[in-house]
C-alpha cells in the first residue's frame, strides 16, 4: 500500500531578516498518520522548520507542500485548518475572556454556523474534561489547564496534522503524562503528529520517527532505536539518550537499543540463567 505524503519540504531554505540562515536546502517528507519528533540543540532549526508547515513562516527558497497545497499559495487561515500548531507557551495563544469562547474563536473567525461552533466546542470540552472550567478566564487557570485549553482550541478546528512545540515544558510529571496521553490519543485516531522536544525519554516512549536537526539541516533520521544507536553523533550534538538506553549500551553495545524500563526488564529477564553476553548474567 502506497503512503500518502502530507508534508513535503524540497530544498527548503529560510533566512531571517537579521541575516541568520536557519534552514539550508532541507528535504523532508512526512507521511499521513506518522508520529515524528524533531530534536536538536537550540538554534538547530526545529521550530523554524515546524513553522513552515502551516505558513507561519514562508521559504526564502525551495518549497513546502502541505496536503497538496504550496504554503506560499494556501494562506495561513486555510493552512491552520490542515495543520494545528500548539505553541510551547500556551499564553501565546490565549486572549479571550472565557475558556469556551477561546475554544470556539477559530471557528468564529472562519464564519462557521453558530450551531456548529456550539456543538464542536461542547464535544472538545467533554473530551478534554474541561466542563468545570468552561466559563473561567483562561489566565485564571494553572499552566497545565491552560495547555489543555490551547490544545482544545486547535482540536476544535479538526486539523489532520498537529504540531506540538515542547508539549511538556513547565508541566509536572502528571501534567506531562496527561498531555502526552492526549497526543497519543490524537495519533491513534489517525492524526499526523509532529512534536518538537529536547526530552529524549519522551521521544523514546512516544515517537515513531526521529528527525535530528543540526545547523539548519537534517543530521540523521530514523526510528528512536536507530537514532539512539548513533552514539558518537549524538554526543557531538549534545543529545543524550534516555538513561536506560545508555545503561543497556554499556552492558551490551551489540544489543539493539533499549528504549524504556519495560524493555530493559524484559531483556534482563530474558537473559536470566543464560550464558553471559557483554557482561549480562
Amino acid at each position: 500500500m502506497s503512503l500518502e505524503t502530507v508534508i513535503r519540504c524540497e530544498n527548503l531554505t529560510h533566512t531571517y531578516p537579521n541575516g541568520v540562515q536557519a534552514l539550508c536546502d532541507l528535504d523532508l517528507e512526512i507521511q499521513k498518520g506518522e508520529y515524528v519528533a524533531l530534536v536538536g540543540q537550540n538554534g538547530s532549526g526545529k521550530t523554524t522548520l515546524a513553522k513552515h508547515f502551516n505558513g507561519l513562516l514562508l521559504p526564502a527558497s525551495g518549497s513546502v507542500t502541505v496536503m497538496g497545497t504550496l504554503t506560499t499559495e494556501g494562506g495561513v487561515s486555510r493552512l491552520f485548518q490542515k495543520v494545528g500548531y500548539v505553541f510551547q507557551n500556551p499564553d501565546d495563544m490565549l486572549f479571550c475572556s472565557s475558556v469556551e469562547e477561546e475554544i470556539g474563536y477559530g471557528l468564529k473567525m472562519m464564519s462557521a454556523p453558530a450551531a456548529e461552533i456550539t456543538a464542536r466546542v461542547d464535544a472538545v470540552i467533554r473530551e478534554l474534561g474541561l466542563e468545570d472550567l468552561r466559563r473561567e478566564h483562561p489566565f485564571a487557570l494553572s499552566l497545565g489547564d491552560r495547555q489543555r485549553v490551547a490544545v482544545a482550541c486547535v482540536m476544535c478546528l479538526e486539523p489532520e496534522i498537529f504540531v506540538f512545540d515542547e508539549p511538556t515544558t513547565g508541566q509536572d510529571y502528571y501534567g506531562g503524562e496527561r498531555i502526552m496521553s492526549l497526543i497519543d490519543q490524537l495519533h491513534h485516531s489517525g492524526r499526523t503528529i509532529v512534536i518538537i522536544t529536547h526530552d529524549m525519554p519522551l521521544v523514546a516512549e512516544h515517537a515513531r520517527r526521529v528527525v535530528v536537526m543540526q545547523a539548519g539541516k537534517i543530521a540523521c533520521q530514523g526510528t528512536p532505536g536507530e537514532v539512539f544507536a548513533r552514539a558518537a553523533l549524538l554526543r557531538e550534538l549534545s543529545l543524550r539518550p534516555p538513561q536506560v538506553t545508555l545503561l543497556a549500551q554499556k552492558l551490551d553495545p551489540a544489543h539493539e537499543p533499549v528504549l524504556n524500563v519495560s524493555q530493559m526488564v524484559s531483556w534482563i529477564l530474558g537473559t536470566a540463567g543464560q550464558p553471559s553476553a557483554g557482561g549480562i548474567n
